[in-house]
């Protein structure tokens, strides 16, 4: 079993920047996918970024492309995700998955596990 936990959010206002932190435990993720997803209130979850299992991938949503960079540390077993020239429309609650799997993935249905989330607010 995987446990996430996601770090950093908080409030910022619009053209600032955050950086996101996901933290594992329960076994090593060397070699699995990891992704972010994001939920904003009414709306449905939408993906924002994955990187592969060696981090040679990465694929990015199109409202976040240029500003947004995930990246990992499998010694830390930790992903993070850096958040540049925010916008209101970026506020929402930002979750941390796992998939047992190397290859990235777009599509939340592929992932094995999920952290709580951590809130990002932007203000205008």
């Amino acid at each position: 079993q995987v446990q996430l936990v996601e770090s950093g959010g908080g409030l910022v206002q619009a053209g600032g920047s955050l950086r996101l932190s996901c933290a594992a435990s329960g076994r090593t993720l060397r070699n699995n996918a990891m992704g972010w997803f994001r939920q904003a209130p009414g709306k449905e979850r939408e993906f924002v970024t994955t990187i592969s299992g060696n981090g040679g991938r990465t694929y990015y949503g199109d409202s976040v492309k240029g500003r947004f960079t995930i990246s990992r540390d499998d010694a830390k077993n930790s992903a993070y995700l850096q958040m540049n020239d925010l916008k209101p429309e970026d506020s929402a609650v930002y979750y941390c998955a796992v998939r047992n799997n190397f290859i990235a993935s777009t599509q939340e249905g592929m992932y094995n596990y999920w952290g709580q989330g951590t809130q990002v607010t932007v203000s205008s």
